[in-house]
């Protein structure tokens, strides 16, 4: 920083991870410590272990963060914006803080204090809310005949396991014959649940991914089918018919939540922060490179260029043992399929900026970079060293239509062409730091700017129970990602209304079209190559698009992860299922795109099940039947579109549901819970169920027998002559 090669935030970025690596490090040392049994010198016994030590690792009361701040150091602390303060808190409360940390960790403290009160309500509305959207699902039949399935694999990163395939699989049903990747032998049939011997078997011949039933793709007609949903997870046993699942899923789900707003307040506002830069081997293997796109630098090492580059270890028998994603612009130092040994850094990366690395050699020339307008030179006081950055040159001046960037040229002025024939142009954003004169020579592999990421701050659940409100309600992000429709290559249009218009031209001639608001960091250059599915610009994607354009597996995938994220990062385990189910919920809707001979509109939203039974009667009548595509809600407009009125009702906005259910004249079949509480019958669920199931049948009985017996009567009864 001193010497002026990294700006102000870098330096934040690396003095904070710095300290969080010290206060682990102080921490670990202290639990070696702690957990050790010690020897008594004068009887030569072993003492006990420690006490606070067994009350903490048990699980009793207390935790490793707790028991850090008592005897490690406190370490870093947020202030209440969540922005973390560069100063640790190296004194522990057993040696005592001075006056300044402590009114530091005041702080946090307070923040504590505050959040509690305020997130106990809102855990509890999420209850309510997932509660309302699940009361009508429970287990109605055995098996749908359904051949869909998902695919589970482990949970990766950082090249860590964070959950191995059996913990994910347990409990499952498989939809296909599982076997050893090694010699085929079949390993679990088809249709056979995957309890805790099939774990051992799946782990014992390293699978690594496998496919199984959910709920997400069940075709039962109403509520859930037990093949599909798998194991009871109370009881160990295939879920039994009648099994309230959609209740459990909403509790399960929401319980935690309480315990997650709570949560920050026990450790008392300190931050955790940690960056990967690198990838070190833990096992070794043989390198394969995935996705392969690599440059060589001036100094031989491989530059990464493309964007979804991945390095997988292998072992002997060619079956994957870690795989590490690594981001555009990191260095490699080894080359595929070289043998690695475990332990070795095999590539390495700046964390906290993104770099634009030239792909040719060649003279760099600045375009629209015009000194004061849309580039500033800001001199480091602290160094007296200067930097060059990008700056918004809309806001200030009245040439709007500029367009920053470099580009490369040869000796004699003209543009490099790169290796796609495309020119080489590297347009710029705002707050680009420019890493190249006017006019110096660079060599292929060196970075031309780099682009800050945003400041780390602190992943504290308070970010963590919006977040899965967030999931459920399936909102747009403000700054959502754009996911690419089809594959084909990037060309950028003309600027609309201060949006710059990007399309992706397929070889099939199809063309798709996205307005890019300006400034913003595009994941693509000029012709180069995306593939379906790829993020064209950065950001947490909505979740709509990634039902349009992946499907209905990838779109589970994504809000099982990013639900157990939240989760996992407060040690709180969850079952994948209980999401699933949830998620189930929220795709029951259909839009009818063509209506066909049936009587929808375009446009209009219906069940999918109503839409599967008319369009079964079309195609039996020779007509045309409609087509609609699945639609995501979000769990309260979910709970609103119920079939019961009655439920809907009780939910929210009462008036709204009544008039709409009056003007319509609906019926409530009294299919679900809650309506059936509100009637004050029985509910349809557990052994509710059957005893619905014994009246129905003695009421079918009885008719029969009235009908005998009038069928007697009228037999008795002597013809008179008219």
């Amino acid at each position: 920083y001193a010497e002026g090669l990294i700006t102000r935030g870098e330096k934040y970025n690396k003095v904070v991870d710095a300290w969080s690596k010290c206060t682990d490090l102080v921490a670990t040392e202290m639990m070696k410590k702690i957990s050790s049994t010690t020897k008594n010198d004068t009887s030569n016994k072993t003492s006990n272990l420690n006490s606070v030590f067994m009350m903490a690792d048990s699980g009793a009361r207390g935790s490793a963060a707790q028991m850090k701040q008592l005897a490690g150091m406190r370490g870093l602390i947020a202030k209440p914006s969540g922005e973390i303060i560069e100063t640790p808190i190296v004194s522990n409360f057993k040696e005592g803080l001075t006056a300044l940390e402590y009114f530091n960790s005041t702080h946090g403290a307070r923040k504590g204090l505050a959040d509690t009160a305020l997130k106990t309500a809102n855990s509890g509305y999420l209850t309510r809310r997932l509660c309302d959207v699940a009361q009508d699902m429970s287990v109605r039949i055995h098996y749908c005949g359904t051949n869909k399935n998902i695919v589970l694999s482990e949970i990766i990163e950082g090249g860590n396991i964070l959950v191995s395939l059996s913990d994910r699989a347990l409990g499952r049903i498989s939809a296909e014959d599982i076997k050893n990747p090694l010699n085929g032998e079949i390993l679990i049939k088809k249709k056979e649940m995957i309890n805790e011997e099939a774990c051992e078997k799946i782990d014992s011949a390293g699978v690594k991914s496998i496919k199984v039933f959910s709920v997400v793709t069940c075709e039962s007609k109403d509520g859930v089918c037990a093949t599909c949903y798998g194991r009871d997870l109370s009881r160990g046993k295939l879920v039994t018919l009648g099994e309230a699942v959609g209740m459990i899923a909403a509790q399960s789900i929401g319980e935690p939540g309480t315990q997650l707003t709570m949560r920050t307040f026990h450790v008392g506002g300190t931050a955790q922060i940690k960056q990967d830069f690198q990838v070190v081997v833990k096992t070794g293997g043989i390198l394969k490179i995935i996705n392969k796109n690599l440059l060589e630098d001036s100094k031989k090492n491989q530059v990464v260029m493309g964007r979804n580059t991945q390095l997988a270890i292998e072992d002997d028998n060619g079956q994957q043992i870690a795989l590490y994603k690594i981001p555009y612009g990191a260095k490699l130092f080894y080359q595929n399929d070289e043998i690695i040994k475990k332990g070795t850094k095999i590539c390495e990366w700046d964390p906290y900026t993104m770099p634009v690395i030239a792909e040719k050699s060649g003279i760099a020339n600045y375009v629209d970079l015009i000194d004061g307008v849309s580039l500033a030179e800001t001199v480091d006081d602290a160094t007296g060293i200067s930097s060059k950055s990008v700056v918004d040159w809309r806001s200030q001046s009245k040439n709007t239509d500029l367009k920053p960037r470099i580009t490369l040229r040869d000796e004699k002025g003209n543009i490099i062409k790169k290796a796609d024939e495309n020119e080489a142009r590297y347009y710029l954003v705002p707050d680009s730091i420019l890493s190249v004169k006017d006019g110096q020579h660079i060599l292929a592999g060196d970075v031309i700017a780099r682009l800050p990421k945003e400041t780390s701050k602190t992943k504290d659940i308070t970010g963590g129970l919006p977040r899965v409100a967030e999931l459920f309600e399936a909102r747009k992000p403000k700054e959502s990602a754009i996911i690419a429709e089809n594959d084909g290559s990037v060309n950028f249009g003309k600027e609309v209304r201060g949006k710059l218009k990007v399309s992706i031209q397929s070889r099939d001639g199809e063309i798709s079209n996205y307005l890019i608001p300006k400034g913003k960091h595009i994941n693509f250059n000029e012709g180069e190559n995306i593939k379906k599915g790829e993020y064209l610009l950065d950001g947490s994607p909505a979740p709509h698009d990634i039902l349009k354009i992946l499907g209905v597996e990838q779109l589970t995938e994504y809000f099982v992860s990013e639900v157990q994220e939240v989760y996992r990062l407060q040690g709180v385990v969850i079952n994948d299922k209980h999401i699933e189910v949830i998620v189930r919920q929220m795709l029951k809707k259909m839009e009818i795109k063509t209506s066909g001979d049936s009587k929808y509109l375009t446009g209009e939203i219906i069940d999918k099940i109503e839409l599967e039974e008319e369009n079964e009667n079309l195609i039996k009548n020779r007509k045309k039947p409609a087509v609609g595509e699945r639609v995501l809600l979000g769990i309260t407009k979910a709970s609103l579109q119920t079939n019961s009125f009655i439920s809907a009702a009780s939910f929210q906005e009462t008036t709204r549901v009544l008039t709409d259910a009056a003007i319509k004249g609906k019926i409530d079949k009294l299919k679900g819970l809650k309506e059936n509480v509100i009637v004050g019958r029985l509910v349809p669920a557990g052994t509710g169920r059957l005893k619905n199931k014994w009246s129905y049948l003695a009421k079918e009985k009885d008719k029969k027998y009235l009908s005998e017996k009038a069928v007697e009567k009228v037999a008795e009864q002597p013809i008179t002559a008219e």
